[in-house]
């Protein structure tokens, strides 16, 4: 299995993109290489300081630019060709002399994004790509999809994210049979705009899918569902506001619980971090760009070792578990069934 890791975006990199990287080591096969793909100086003198210099595993892939985080995506890609995305990009592409199967990247989400699906392409039988990205709940992880990859989307883009969502939340997860829900405004039939009420008469009759209809927004965390299926505006505000409430929350009860007794504080700590812990999305890692023909692991811009390490181990968990072959056959074996209902 060949990974590689884009060193030269997010927040912090590339040191903790770097060091997330390097501690994923111990995850690989002796067959296995992991392709820092960036500043060449920078990713030699990491693996200099952490005694790495002979590492049989690691490759260095060297670009001399790198697309910024405000960065327009698609005139970044065209102006920086040698930047560390659109090289990643091009790695996980069938005109790489070696392809790889795993890309994974902090940077640009729109760069990124867009870089893979002109390099990459698409799984035969998906429409448009959609970041699948998981949610802790108290009743266990959720699925939402999509979360910014296609923000325009058409009813039977989002009809076929409950398809490859829920084959994640089965894969990853290990949901049985998972529930399929459609975020909406209500849970009555007229409700939503012409693209919920589209997408939600095609997974009705869709037999293949286990549809429990709509959902609302404040019915996310009540295990009502097991995929939330959107647009990738709305998804990614939700992402964000579910991000920002839960770290919030949690500096809150801390807080007050620190101003009523800083004795009981001290006592309730470890509870509180092991909560915390279970509603960390660096724990998680990343997003996987779902339907792009290859793994392509979108994390978060503020991505820290960590949630590189994390990110590494996951995305081997979804080739080992086949997800992409398994997307590719239920979409098959939906639209055979869609054809012979026409008929």
């Amino acid at each position: 299995m060949r990974i590689a890791v884009d060193v030269m975006g997010g927040d912090h990199a590339p040191d903790a993109i770097l060091d997330g990287a390097l501690a994923a080591l111990p995850l690989l096969n002796d067959g296995d290489q992991l392709i820092l793909v960036g500043d060449e100086a920078i990713c030699r003198e990491a693996i200099t300081e952490q005694g790495l210099a002979g590492e049989s595993r690691l490759v260095i892939h060297p670009t001399s630019e790198v697309i910024g985080m405000g960065e327009s995506p698609i005139e970044a890609i065209r102006d920086k060709p040698n930047s560390s995305i659109a090289q990643l990009a091009w790695l996980g592409s069938r005109r790489a002399p070696d392809p790889v199967d795993i890309l994974l990247s902090a940077g640009n989400t729109g760069a990124c994004v867009g870089a893979a699906q002109m390099a990459m392409r698409r799984l035969p039988g998906v429409h448009r790509p959609g970041i699948a990205v998981t949610i802790p709940t108290f009743h266990g992880p959720i699925v939402l999809c999509d979360v910014g990859a296609n923000i325009s989307p058409k009813p039977h883009h989002l009809h076929q994210y409950g398809h490859m969502a829920g084959i994640y939340a089965e894969s990853i997860h290990g949901v049985t049979n998972p529930r399929v829900a459609m975020l909406s405004v209500g849970g009555e039939e007229g409700k939503g705009t012409e693209l919920v009420r589209g997408t939600h008469k095609l997974m009705k009759q869709d037999s293949k899918l286990n549809y429990c209809g709509y959902i609302e927004g404040r019915e996310l965390f009540n295990g009502l569902a097991d995929v939330i299926v959107t647009e990738g505006f709305t998804g990614n505000v939700v992402l964000k506001l579910a991000e920002g409430l839960a770290a919030g929350l949690f500096k809150t009860i801390a807080h007050e619980i620190f101003e009523e007794d800083p004795a009981l504080a001290m006592r309730f700590e470890p509870v509180v971090k092991k909560i915390y812990a279970k509603h960390d999305y660096h724990e998680y890692g990343g997003a996987p760009l779902m339907g792009a023909r290859g793994i392509c692991i979108i994390m978060h811009g503020s991505s820290e070792a960590r949630t590189v390490t994390a990110a590494i181990r996951n995305a081997i968990h979804y080739a080992e578990r086949g997800v992409n072959q398994r997307i590719v056959d239920a979409l098959a074996d939906a639209e055979r069934l869609h054809a012979g209902e026409e008929a």
